[in-house]
């Protein structure tokens, strides 16, 4: 099956065999899972492995994907690149498709710095200047696999794909849904059709934008909200960007986020509660250092649209008004990556987010 999705997210599909059964929509419409922007191979699909071709560069860098447990059960990552990458061969043909693996970390995702994401960064876009590369895949973490591919999407504007999988269970498990989610993105990198950044995962490819993890636990634990890619940015490094987030709730003192701004942050994303709305006192906080720095107003809800509705002193209506920048379709964790984007770049934030 190849996919097809272009860089202000609507997706085409094209079956590469027969009576494939496909579903496909675009950043406005849901599929059969309920999920903006994607598209969900039926179980019933048949891919031939053996037609797809091309030569493709693997990044691992850990994860569940390349863990297994230790004498006290807990997961380590301790298997190799190469390792997780040769058992597609059993059903990929060699004379057809290459593989070049590169072991750039090998972290649990949750460990990662922005440091390491722009060490991510580097080594895709690295990959992608060479004429004989027709892609990259990154093996990644769940944990915060949604933040390097949204940093891979604003830094890279090519016209080759990248494709960001990894595993909900370890490489010892007796039932590993790695080797699929592999598979998949195999099929996905090698699609020239296919323009920036995507998520590959139980048996679905998300647009990198507004994607999100949406389940501690199941093999398709990933969704999006869509949206819109703006043009790429040339890559700066992130590194020593200090951007913070700061969670409302009822009652959430405005000292949070002074005490931010006077340890250093640089940019603020504030993941605030229903459609984008923060108590007053807050609110009164958020509009004094967006006179200084980048401030973002993401949800905690995990689907939806931020949009700025509400009046009153924290309504995301009023906050708009002040100078408080709207995450649109983005969750706090891909906000983040985006302000220290902004930041490192000199970027206006606003202009990187597609909210109006």
């Amino acid at each position: 099956m190849a996919f097809s999705i272009s860089r202000r997210g609507f997706l085409s599909v094209a079956a590469l065999t027969a009576g494939a059964s496909v579903v496909s929509s675009c950043a406005s419409a849901k599929d059969s899972k309920g999920t903006e922007g994607s598209v969900t191979q039926d179980a019933g699909d048949k891919v031939d492995h053996s037609k797809v071709s091309g030569h493709i560069v693997v990044l691992s860098t850990g994860g569940t994907i390349a863990s297994t447990a230790d004498a006290s059960g807990a997961l380590v990552p301790t298997v190799s690149g190469p390792d997780l990458v040769e058992p597609l061969y059993d059903s990929f043909d060699k004379n057809k498709l290459t593989m070049e693996v590169k072991e750039i970390a090998q972290l649990d995702s949750s460990a990662m710095t922005l440091e390491d994401t722009d060490n991510i960064v580097r080594h895709v876009r690295e990959a992608l200047t060479r004429e004989d590369v027709d892609g990259v895949i990154v093996t990644h973490g769940t944990d915060s696999m949604e933040e390097s591919a949204i940093a891979v999407d604003t830094f890279i504007d090519g016209e080759k794909p990248v494709v960001l999988t990894g595993a909900m269970r370890p490489f010892d498990d007796p039932a590993p849904d790695g080797p699929a989610n592999l598979a998949l993105a195999v099929e996905t990198v090698t699609n020239p059709q296919n323009k920036g950044a995507f998520i590959a995962f139980g048996g679905t490819v998300l647009p990198a934008r507004g994607a999100y993890k949406s389940h501690t636990e199941h093999a398709d634990g990933f969704s999006t909200n869509g949206g819109e890619r703006p043009k790429g940015l040339d890559f700066k490094p992130m590194k020593d960007v200090r951007v913070d987030i700061i969670a409302a709730y009822p009652g959430a003192p405005g000292d949070l986020i002074e005490a931010s701004v006077k340890t250093g942050a640089q940019g603020l994303v504030i993941e605030g509660m229903g459609a984008g709305n923060i108590g007053s006192s807050l609110a009164d906080a958020a509009i004094k250092a967006a006179a200084t720095i980048p401030v973002v107003l993401s949800t905690r809800v995990d689907a939806g649209p931020v949009s700025g509705v509400y009046g009153g002193a924290g309504g995301g209506a009023t906050l708009g008004e002040k100078g408080i920048i709207s995450s649109g379709t983005l969750r706090a964790g891909q906000s983040r990556i985006l302000v220290a984007a902004a930041v490192a770049t000199g970027t206006e934030a606003k202009a990187l987010f597609d909210a109006p």
